[in-house]
């Protein structure tokens, strides 16, 4: 009876406090990537202890192969940066030869002869074809930046998914032991009452029938534990299954109150507040406005093939022989010009990159249309999860109070086996809701900062503030 009345008044597993992962904003952020997707085996070993949500994030990117291979395209371009600035660089170039006649009546050491050259050529108009390939190069680096935060960000979904999915299992599998706990306690009564003839055969048996269902319920939790256990190893890369450890969700409770108690004219004025502040960090938004940029120079780049190009040379050598002994050295000054006239391929080139423009216009107006939609739909979840749990949790309290009073009332037989049966029924169908509406408000949190990209708790909780 006590531990019953236990459960019933014990909080249930906290949720919340959680964006501690290293997440940076812009190009230092996108910088660190590289530093998220470490070998598993470079991270303490997790054992024995239950598993901390800022430890399943770390160790859910450090397992990521996906990951590791977007911070991969990463390096590749800024190693295409880095080559684009070298081929403004002068080309330099050092040589040497050596020969000697192997016919005729001469001796090997009357036909040596041996020779070192060098040269230095450097572009001095090229129509400005540098510097716009070095700004492609540039946003081509950026894209891949905003790819691989963009993964770096599904990483965390999904170790927030895992985490979370364990936290509501364990949850669910208290509330149904609590749940058999009950049914055998009211089996015990009806068992007792059967023997005095205070009760028939068939209330015995519905008392009997609701036990082995809670049993049934106890086995399906089980198992549904299990399997989230073994998601989150899976996620995490973890040899040995763990428990996830409880999070404080009391640091959401003022943006639960403020959501929930939203008016439909304030609803609108917070999702266009919140549209505008999540687009600022969008990695999708940004990627498209990149590759807008990077088509309109891929444009301009393929009409200056129209313009000539000039280079100049300076080159040198020295020569020796055994006869002639060395010679004095040589040098050479050369400029050059190269003027196309194969106007009728720049014209088919320059057509379409224009094409490629105007899909990347395109695209970044999908993107922007769905990104809107996806980001109310998000925030409008975020104030039904709001909603749902203060409701659930008022329907909650309320529902163990109602079991409690039903269940002194069956103690002094003032109440049937069905009526406590019903009063059990809806005190774990209204705990079942309540647990399901705490952890559907962190997950769409999880899917809102993924969206804004935001890097802490902290910088999501003053945006959900401050409209």
């Amino acid at each position: 009876m006590n531990m019953i009345r236990q459960f019933f008044r014990r909080r249930l597993p906290r949720a919340g406090n959680f964006f501690r992962a290293p997440m940076l904003r812009g190009h230092k952020r996108a910088a660190v990537l590289l530093a998220t997707a470490l070998p598993v085996m470079l991270l303490p070993p997790v054992s024995g202890f239950a598993l901390d949500l800022e430890t399943a994030r770390s160790l859910a990117l450090a397992n990521s192969r996906s990951l590791a291979r977007y911070n991969l395209a990463v390096e590749s371009a800024q190693l295409d940066e880095k080559m684009q600035k070298y081929s403004m660089l002068p080309s330099l170039s050092l040589g040497a030869s050596a020969q000697a006649g192997i016919q005729g009546g001469a001796s090997l050491t009357d036909s040596f002869s041996a020779g070192a050259n060098f040269s230095v050529t450097q572009r001095i108009y090229e129509g400005g074809r540098n510097a716009i390939l070095k700004s492609i190069n540039s946003m081509a680096a950026g894209m891949a930046r905003q790819d691989a935060l963009g993964e770096y960000f599904a990483v965390l979904d999904a170790a927030d998914a895992a985490y979370y999915g364990a936290l509501q299992a364990a949850a669910a599998l208290e509330a149904s032991e609590t749940a058999l706990e009950a049914s055998v306690l009211a089996l015990s009564m009806a068992e007792i009452r059967l023997e005095s003839g205070m009760i028939g055969y068939g209330e015995y048996l519905q008392a009997l029938a609701e036990k082995e269902a809670r049993e049934t319920a106890l086995n399906q939790a089980r198992r549904d534990r299990t399997i989230s256990r073994i998601t989150l190893k899976n996620v995490t890369g973890l040899e040995e299954l763990q428990d996830a450890e409880d999070v404080d969700f009391e640091v959401w409770e003022e943006i639960i109150q403020k959501l929930a108690g939203l008016s439909e004219e304030r609803t609108e004025a917070f999702l266009e507040s919140f549209r505008k502040t999540v687009e600022a960090d969008n990695p999708v938004l940004i990627k498209a406005a990149l590759s807008n940029s990077r088509a309109e120079r891929a444009v301009s780049l393929a009409k200056r093939d129209y313009l000539p190009s000039l280079s100049a040379g300076v080159s040198g050598g020295i020569s020796y022989s055994p006869r002639n002994g060395v010679d004095e050295p040589s040098g050479r000054l050369s400029l050059s010009a190269v003027i196309p006239l194969d106007f009728w391929v720049t014209k088919a080139n320059v057509d379409k990159k224009e094409l490629a423009l105007a899909e990347a216009v395109l695209d970044r107006q999908a993107a922007g249309v769905s990104l809107d939609m996806e980001i109310r739909t998000s925030a409008l979840d975020l104030i039904t999860q709001a909603m749902s749990v203060r409701s659930s949790r008022r329907a909650d309290e309320y529902a163990r109070r109602h079991y409690e009073q039903v269940l002194e009332q069956y103690r002094l037989s003032r109440a049937s086996v069905s009526e406590l049966s019903d009063a059990a029924a809806l005190a774990g169908s209204n705990r079942t809701q309540y647990i399901k509406a705490r952890y559907g408000f962190l997950s769409v949190l999880s899917a809102i900062r993924s969206l804004g990209g935001f890097s802490s708790d902290e910088d999501l909780r003053a945006a959900l503030l401050s409209w």
